[in-house]
């Protein structure tokens, strides 16, 4: 296998290399009972997202070199030493190194082991506590997962492993910590900078949180998901290498949760075209955007700016913004905001897709240049994405959209060519 080597420089460039994980059991051993512990408001019907997902899935195929999760993670645990190291780091950090729950897990199959680490392991009923137990499952599932996004992300060439804000999550950014350690595929250098640089105990960062605008300039949201105290660390991260930086910060409402991550509020689509939910982008409100410059190991400014389309232009990247949900009625943005109708994926420059549900947001695309072609026809070969200058290519999201996350959300892009500013 040809290695792929890891360099995002930006949001935009024609894509080249992504991770995904296809939702599949872990989705459904949720109940009503344990969703609100697995993040979600809602449970899915994965019979009814599935297809949804195939066809994005499918987009990503004819665009670029897809990698499953679940393949890479399997390829992986086929060396002995490794298998010990993910499961040791597993069992640590879900409490369980004094647990038989390990040794059985331990004498799983490769293929079994790499499903029951994503989709949960059952209680064996072998002891009279373990039959009173309320609990279903040992280890719990993942179903959060198939949200690439989060649990790391890369920075030029760099992956970053993220620090989750929820514990439930955690064992996704060792899986994928595993994954670009080990596996044969990718080149790169990786860096946790919560556990490399922070030391209050309070740093959380998650993937949704920070978009790569340039190579020198990084978007990153603070909120529910993402700390200041996280940011921090990356600003430590970035002092240790030559150059400047400009990290923008922009402040996140804790509340409502669909605003969890700042691309659920704000996404690239081309070099001179952005998505924003308005209100918050760009209305008067009291959630602060923060430029700080970092030039040769030193935080040499922190100070406030208007909003990030202001900031970037001082920075060279000047943006047309196109409202999530339409222009006309505050109504109809928060409802399609709560849609993730901002979380667009950009497959190249002016060529992106997101959820056909979002009707206001596509046809705002539309009169800002965009043609509509759905992913359906482009799997079926009705279409094709080099047909159009400049593209939305829409998935049905009436069931994925209820995971709380959109296209963004579900990528992990690992390599992308360069953007001609």
């Amino acid at each position: 296998m040809e290695k792929l080597t890891v360099n995002v420089s930006s949001e935009i460039g024609k894509l080249e290399g992504v991770i995904i994980h296809t939702p599949g059991a872990e989705v459904e051993n949720m109940t009503p009972e344990n969703a609100e512990r697995a993040l979600y408001s809602d449970i899915l019907n994965l019979d009814v997202a599935l297809p949804e997902y195939n066809n994005f899935l499918e987009v990503l195929k004819k665009s670029s070199r897809v990698f499953e999760v679940r393949d890479l993670l399997n390829d992986i645990l086929q060396n002995e030493k490794v298998r010990q190291e993910v499961l040791e780091r597993i069992c640590e950090s879900e409490s369980l190194v004094d647990n038989d729950i390990c040794r059985y897990v331990g004498s799983y199959g490769v293929d079994e082991l790499s499903n029951q680490l994503i989709e949960g392991v059952e209680i064996k009923r072998d002891t009279l506590t373990r039959y009173l137990d309320n609990e279903h499952f040992c280890l719990h599932p993942l179903p959060n997962f198939f949200f690439t996004r989060d649990a790391s992300f890369s920075v030029n060439d760099r992956v970053l492993i993220a620090r989750m804000a929820n514990r439930v999550r955690d064992r996704e950014a060792i899986i994928m910590e595993m994954i670009f350690r080990y596996h044969p595929a990718f080149s790169t250098q990786i860096t946790n900078p919560v556990e490399s640089f922070d030391h209050t105990k309070k740093a959380s960062i998650e993937g949704g949180d920070v978009l790569v605008a340039r190579d020198d300039v990084l978007l990153i949201g603070t909120g529910m998901r993402t700390t200041s105290q996280g940011i921090d660390s990356v600003l430590e991260f970035l002092k240790e290498k030559p150059g400047t930086f400009h990290v923008i910060v922009q402040e996140l409402p804790y509340k409502p949760e669909s605003f969890i991550h700042l691309d659920m509020t704000f996404t690239f689509l081309d070099v001179d075209k952005c998505m924003v939910f308005e209100p918050l982008i760009l209305g008067s409100n009291r959630f602060l955007t923060i430029h700080i410059k970092v030039d040769n190991g030193k935080v040499v400014s922190i100070k406030e700016e208007k909003n990030i389309l202001t900031a970037l232009k001082r920075l060279g990247i000047d943006l047309e913004p196109v409202y999530c949900g339409g222009e006309n009625d505050i109504t109809i943005m928060e409802r399609e905001q709560w849609q993730s109708g901002a979380n667009f994926f950009a497959l190249e420059p002016g060529k992106v897709i997101g959820y056909a549900r979002n009707t206001n947001t596509i046809e705002a695309l539309n009169k800002h240049g965009f043609e509509i072609v759905t992913a359906k026809d482009i799997v079926k070969g009705k279409a094709s994405i080099d047909d159009y200058k400049k593209v939305v290519v829409t998935i049905q999201g009436n069931e994925l959209s209820r995971g709380g996350g959109g296209a963004r959300c579900m990528t992990m892009p690992v390599a992308r060519q360069e953007v001609k500013w």
